[in-house]
């Protein structure tokens, strides 16, 4: 089921769907201020297995949690002092920060290192979900590998037709977040995506 939703002022009802949808266990749809991704509860294992499935990946393959504000990052992820003044420079952007995980982080969402991806959007639709959810939501692009992100909400659903829901938002980026690697210490930019590195560098 493809839902339009505002972008800028995402209508309450049609996230409270989308949110019902999470809490059932179903994987959906919805923008980012990147690209369109996959998304479900991450914790619910069943949901995640499903997720994985749909995606064709390895359990082993990364997930990142998408996070309202900084103060929900600091549950799921240490953060250092510098590691705190870089992120609140530059989110709500286009990044993924990798982190060492915290206890909060549920098992299946962690590597190995125990380190996690986290996200915050500067997109109202998915910070709308994560809130109306009350945890983080999971964020992967809404692609298999090797293919390029789908350009709208008819191609998403064409990719992937079990989606319970979509949520419409238009058009989608065609660039991936800028995906940046802080739990060693250092920053460590493992793809350049739509976030500018050079801001990285404050």
């Amino acid at each position: 089921m493809r839902i339009e939703v505002n972008p800028d002022y995402p209508e309450p009802r049609k996230i409270k769907r989308a949110v019902e949808a999470l809490r059932a266990g179903e994987v959906i749809g919805y923008p980012t201020d990147t690209v369109y991704a996959l998304g479900c509860d991450p914790l619910d294992r069943k949901a995640l297995d499903r997720l994985y499935a749909m995606k064709g990946m390895a359990r082993s393959q990364p997930l990142a949690l998408v996070c309202a504000d900084l103060s929900q990052v600091a549950e799921f992820a240490t953060l250092s002092n510098s590691a705190f003044r870089l992120l609140k420079r530059v989110l709500p952007g286009p990044y993924c920060f990798i982190l060492e995980a915290t206890r909060e982080t549920p098992r299946g969402l962690h590597l190995k290192d125990r380190t996690v991806g986290v996200r915050v959007p500067a997109s109202a639709i998915a910070v709308a979900l994560v809130r109306e959810l009350g945890h983080p939501v999971i964020s992967t692009t809404a692609a298999r590998r090797g293919e390029d992100p789908p350009t709208d909400a008819a191609d998403l659903a064409a990719r992937f037709p079990a989606l319970e829901i979509i949520l419409d938002a238009g058009p989608g980026g065609s660039e991936m977040s800028t995906v940046v690697d802080l739990s060693k210490g250092t920053i460590d930019v493992v793809r350049v995506g739509a976030g500018s590195v050079e801001a990285l560098d404050g």
